[in-house]
């Protein structure tokens, strides 16, 4: 019995873990999302009279809304200052200074929402409001410049947490005049037309995701397939079987028994060993002999009433895991129905995961905080 339950046990960790691996990737099915960084500006595709010099810099703030693991809208605004060289005469060397400020509204697509890394195409269009100093055309000098502009672009989310992410961006802008860069003169942007200036950017930063709904079925499917390895539980089981890995749960059950005689009801009652497995509310195989044990209790004790307290571990929403522990508590009073208790003694409670047991998000941690509670009314 002892190599047995030594089997048990490692294949119930080992399994516990996979699961916990796919938590550490965890997606919403929606959710919001703050984005903050740096950007790096450049002048391309303008007239021939300006060359790059070497001053850009820039920043960026952003707020998004994904509606679904694979789409969201993002409202963008910038800061980015630009500087380049005239190399025609008789304005050779003559820098002119543009600072951009924009405001755009982008459609963004995550082909593989699951992964840690996740790229992204990027389509929209905004406002850019800039006003060059220092210009090759006088009329264009300081002179105030509010155009439209058409956004494309591709980026790579990098998970580093549950809520946080390292984004990489490049955009490519096309405008619909030809004055950023202070000479107003012939220039072909991606679609074509001879005044049409453009310019590309890279940004760097951060993305907070927040108001996070239900977890993702699509990347749950997919995150357990990927870290269930079968072959790895069968190499463990072949290595400590010594005896069938049958499990007497009616030995389980007089065991339980034999140790309960004696049995005080506290206030507070929790029911070690009835854990469940995440985003889940199915009784496990091992919580059978302790609720029966628990039903035993409440019919020798009929003056007893009962709160049944569901909880959850730190993963997820508030709002979703309130309801899943709603569930749980539930899931164990029918149980404790169909074993002759009345209904009436019981009502159930979804504490969420507002009362952890443990703060940690080791996988043993969150296991075990994923428990029943009974509180004698």
């Amino acid at each position: 019995m002892k190599k047995l339950f030594t089997i048990v046990s490692v294949v119930s960790v080992f399994l516990l873990m996979s699961n916990t691996f796919a938590q550490s990737r965890y997606v919403a099915e929606d959710s919001w999302a703050l984005g903050f960084g740096f950007t790096y500006p450049r002048y391309i595709s303008i007239n021939n009279a300006v060359v790059e010099s070497s001053s850009f810099y820039g920043g960026q703030l952003s707020l998004q809304r994904n509606f679904s693991e694979h789409v969201g809208i993002r409202v963008k605004a910038a800061y980015n200052h630009v500087e380049a060289t005239y190399n025609i005469v008789p304005k050779i060397g003559q820098i002119v200074t543009n600072d951009m400020i924009t405001g755009d509204v982008d459609l963004l697509y995550y082909f593989v929402p699951c992964e840690p890394w996740s790229p992204y195409l990027v389509i929209g269009s905004g406002i850019n409001y800039n006003k060059p100093k220092n210009t090759l055309t006088a009329s264009l000098d300081n002179v105030s410049n509010t155009v439209a502009q058409f956004n494309l672009g591709a980026g790579m989310e990098i998970r580093i947490g549950e809520d946080w992410r390292v984004k990489f961006e490049a955009g490519y802008h096309s405008m619909w005049n030809s004055k950023i860069d202070g000479n107003y003169g012939p220039s072909n942007g991606l679609f074509g037309g001879t005044a049409n200036d453009t310019w590309v950017n890279g940004d760097a930063g951060l993305v907070y995701y927040f108001g996070k709904g239900e977890p993702s079925k699509l990347c749950e499917l997919y995150t357990g397939i990927e870290a269930v390895d079968y072959g790895k539980i069968e190499e463990i089981v072949r290595r400590y079987q010594t005896q069938p890995t049958e499990v007497d749960y009616n030995r389980i059950e007089d065991i339980v028994k034999k140790y309960s005689k004696k049995a005080t009801v506290e206030d507070r009652w929790s029911l070690i060993g009835v854990n469940f497995d995440y985003n889940k509310a199915t009784l496990r195989p091992e919580s059978y002999a302790i609720l029966d044990n628990a039903a035993e209790i409440l019919l020798t004790h009929p003056d007893i009433k009962v709160d049944i307290v569901g909880h959850t571990d730190q993963i997820g929403s508030d709002k979703y895991n309130d309801k899943l522990s709603l569930q749980r508590a539930e899931t164990v009073k029918k149980y404790l129905i169909a074993k002759g208790v009345d209904a009436s003694r019981m009502s159930t409670v979804g504490k969420g995961k507002r009362e952890l047991l443990f703060k940690e998000k080791d996988p043993v941690s969150r296991f075990y905080n994923r428990r029943i509670e009974f509180r004698v009314k």
